[in-house]
C-alpha cells in the first residue's frame, strides 16, 4: 500500500465530515515552516476509492443519527420514566389530588353551615360556629393548595414541551448534516468515476499515470506503521473549568528499525452537552520538551520532530491543558497519532488516531470553589527516552458504530456531539496527513 494513499484517506475523512460539526484541532508547531509546494499531487484511484468508503460511512452514520433522534422524540421522550414526562405525570396527579381535597373541603363548609342553622341552643350554635370557622379555614387552604398544584402541573407540561422542541431542533441540524454528507458522498463517487474514466483513456493512449513529470520515477510512497504508537497518559476522565491538567504523550517505536525523524500529533476537540456548541476555544493546549522546556502553544502549522527513535524505544512529551473558567459542561477528547520520515525519503505512520475522552464540568458544577492547579508545582521535565516495547492503543471509531474505541455516549439524545467529536478526529488526522506528506517532499528535495 502506498504512502500517499494512506495519508489521502485521512484527508478525505476530514473533508467529507459535515462542515458544521468540524473545527481545527491543535497540533505541534514547527519553528521552521516546510517549503511551500506549488503543485498538488493528483489523487490515485485507490485514494478516491477510500474516500468514497469514508464518505459512505459518514453518510450511513448521519442516517442512523437522524433515525435515532426521531425515535428518541417519538418514543423515549414520551415514556413514563423520561424525566420531563415523569414530572408531568407526577404534577398532574398532585393537581388532581388537590382538586379532590378542595371539593371535600367545600362540602365540609356546606355541612357546617347546615349544622349552624339547625342548632337549637346557644351551646349548640357556638359549637357549630366553631366548626364552620374551621371548615372555612380548611377550604381556603385547600383552594390555595389546588392553585399551587395547578401551577406546578402547567410548569411541568411547559418544560416537557420545551424539551420536545429542543429535540426537534436537533433533528433539524442532524438532517442538515445528513444532507451535506450525502452531497459529499455524491461528489466523492463522481470524482472516482471520473478518475477511472481518465485512467482507461490514459491506458488507451499508452500513458502511465504513476510516472512523475518528464518521465521521472516517482518517489516511494509512505506506508502505514502500526508499530509506531502515540499514547496519552495522565489526562483525567474529568476536567473542571478554571483548572490546568498536565499529562504526557508517549511515542513508541515498536518496530525493529530506527526511525530517523519521528513527528507526533495531538489535538483536543469538544462539544457542549447538547451538542450544539463547539468548545475548542475554551481549551488551550501547550507542550514542552527537555530540549526546549518553555511551554509553547500547540498550533496546527507543522509538526516538530522529536529526533530519531531507536527500535523498541519510547520518548515522552509533556502536555498542558488549560481549561477556561467560563467553559460550559460538555464532552471532549484528546486525539493523538504519530508518523516518521527517514533520511532516505521513506516514511509512514500509525494509520489511526488514538483518543482519550474526558467529561468537561463547568466550574459551578464542582461547587464553584475548585482552584486552578498550580503549574509551578508540576514536573517540568521534558522528553526522555526509554528502551521498551509499544503500548496498546484504541483507535477512534469515526463511523459511530459500537466497536472498540467508539466515542462515549453521554445520553440518549447526544447523537450530535458524538458526530462532532468524530468529525474533529477526522480533521486532526487529515491535517497530520497533509503535514507528513509535505515534510517528506521537502526531505526528498533537499
Amino acid at each position: 500500500m502506498k504512502i500517499r494513499r494512506v495519508l489521502a484517506t485521512a484527508v478525505a475523512a476530514a473533508v467529507i465530515s459535515p462542515v458544521a460539526l468540524l473545527s481545527a484541532a491543535p497540533a505541534f508547531a514547527d519553528e521552521k515552516p516546510a517549503t511551500q509546494q506549488t503543485q498538488k499531487a493528483k489523487p490515485t484511484i485507490e485514494e478516491l476509492e477510500q474516500a468514497v468508503e469514508r464518505a459512505q460511512k459518514e453518510y450511513d452514520a448521519a442516517v442512523v443519527a437522524v433515525n435515532d433522534a426521531v425515535t428518541f422524540l417519538a418514543e423515549d421522550m414520551e415514556a413514563d420514566t423520561y424525566p420531563t414526562k415523569a414530572a408531568v405525570i407526577e404534577a398532574e396527579a398532585a393537581a388532581a389530588a388537590a382538586a379532590q381535597a378542595k371539593t371535600e373541603a367545600d362540602q365540609a363548609v356546606v355541612d357546617a353551615r347546615a349544622e349552624l342553622e339547625a342548632a337549637a341552643t346557644d351551646e349548640d350554635r357556638a359549637a357549630a360556629q366553631t366548626a364552620l370557622d374551621e371548615a372555612e379555614k380548611a377550604a381556603k387552604e385547600a383552594a390555595d393548595a389546588k392553585t399551587a398544584a395547578d401551577a406546578k402541573a402547567t410548569e411541568a407540561s411547559t418544560a416537557h414541551d420545551d424539551a420536545r422542541v429542543a429535540q426537534a431542533r436537533k433533528i433539524g441540524l442532524l438532517k442538515k448534516a445528513k444532507k451535506e454528507a450525502k452531497a459529499k458522498l455524491t461528489d466523492a463517487e463522481k470524482a472516482l468515476a471520473d478518475a477511472k474514466a481518465a485512467a482507461e483513456e490514459g491506458e488507451e493512449n499508452g500513458e502511465d499515470g504513476e510516472d512523475g513529470e518528464d518521465g521521472e520515477e516517482p518517489a516511494a510512497d509512505c506506508v502505514p506503521e502500526p508499530g509506531l504508537t502515540a499514547v496519552v497518559t495522565g489526562l483525567p476522565d474529568k476536567v473542571v473549568g478554571g483548572t490546568t491538567e498536565i499529562f504526557s504523550l508517549r511515542v513508541t517505536n515498536g518496530t525493529g528499525e530506527t526511525m530517523d525523524a519521528v513527528y507526533p500529533y495531538v489535538g483536543v476537540h469538544a462539544f457542549d452537552v447538547k451538542g450544539l456548541k463547539e468548545l475548542d476555544s475554551y481549551l488551550d493546549l501547550e507542550w514542552s520538551t527537555a530540549a526546549n522546556p518553555t511551554w509553547r502553544d500547540a498550533d496546527l502549522i507543522d509538526a516538530t520532530s522529536l529526533g530519531s527513535l531507536k527500535a523498541k524505544a519510547s520518548v515522552d512529551v509533556k502536555l498542558r491543558l488549560k481549561v477556561d473558567p467560563d467553559i460550559p459542561a460538555g464532552q471532549g477528547a484528546a486525539f493523538v497519532t504519530a508518523d516518521y520520515v527517514n533520511e532516505d525519503g521513506s516514511c509512514g505512520g500509525y494509520p489511526d488516531l488514538d483518543h482519550h475522552e474526558f467529561q468537561i464540568l463547568a466550574k459551578s458544577d464542582d461547587g464553584g470553589d475548585t482552584p486552578g492547579k498550580d503549574d509551578d508545582t508540576k514536573d517540568e521535565s521534558g522528553d526522555h527516552t526509554t528502551e521498551q516495547g509499544g503500548a496498546s492503543t484504541t483507535p477512534v471509531n469515526t463511523s459511530g458504530g459500537s466497536g472498540g474505541g467508539s466515542l462515549a455516549h453521554t445520553g440518549s439524545g447526544d447523537a450530535l456531539p458524538k458526530v462532532g467529536l468524530a468529525g474533529g478526529a477526522a480533521l486532526v488526522l487529515g491535517a497530520g496527513a497533509v503535514l507528513v506528506a509535505r515534510r517528506r517532499r521537502t526531505t526528498t528535495e533537499s
